[in-house]
């Protein structure tokens, strides 16, 4: 996976710190808003989390790592959530995936070199009428065929080119 290190401004954490950090079971919360912040959860943050909460760096990985919500990289700019759910395997999740891989050069937990995509595999999205789907930045994609994932793919880098043009 491509890695992109950058310096996160641990200022914006401090009005969460200062809400949460002395309320007793508060971790997750502090966690889940950490990662609204940022998109992720930077190892800057959890040290700062630690040091206001007096919670131990493991213990605060082992929740971080334990919940599936969280994630300890950046994401790129479009987050694919791409369905391996029942109906969505039934109908072609795998080759959606395969040529999601083969367009971005990506795998499961992957972003590109460039940022702009991650992709994500999930359990279900909850939209198995529209299956095989995947869902980008909160959009849902469904009954997807090779041709329109490329589409989407293709649409959304050029847009993304453009918008860096200006």
């Amino acid at each position: 996976m491509a890695s992109i290190r950058r310096q996160e401004d641990l200022t914006k954490l401090e009005p969460v710190l200062a809400e949460y950090a002395k309320v007793p079971g508060s971790l997750i919360t502090i966690l889940q808003k950490t990662q609204d912040i940022y998109g992720y959860l930077p190892a800057e943050a959890l040290r700062a989390i630690s040091a206001a909460t007096g919670v131990a760096p493991a213990q605060i990985m082992g929740v971080a790592t334990f919940y599936a919500q969280f994630r300890l990289q950046p994401v790129g700019r479009y987050l694919i959530m791409l369905c391996q759910g029942t109906a969505c395997h039934v109908n072609g999740a795998e080759s959606i995936a395969a040529i999601v891989a083969e367009e971005l050069g990506i795998g499961d937990g992957e972003t590109t070199a460039d940022g702009l995509f991650s992709l994500q595999h999930v359990a279900c999205l909850g939209c198995c009428s529209l299956a095989p789907a995947m869902m980008i930045n909160g959009e849902v994609y469904g009954n997807l065929t090779g041709d329109s994932v490329r589409r989407v793919l293709r649409g959304l880098a050029a847009a993304a080119g453009e918008e860096a043009k200006a």
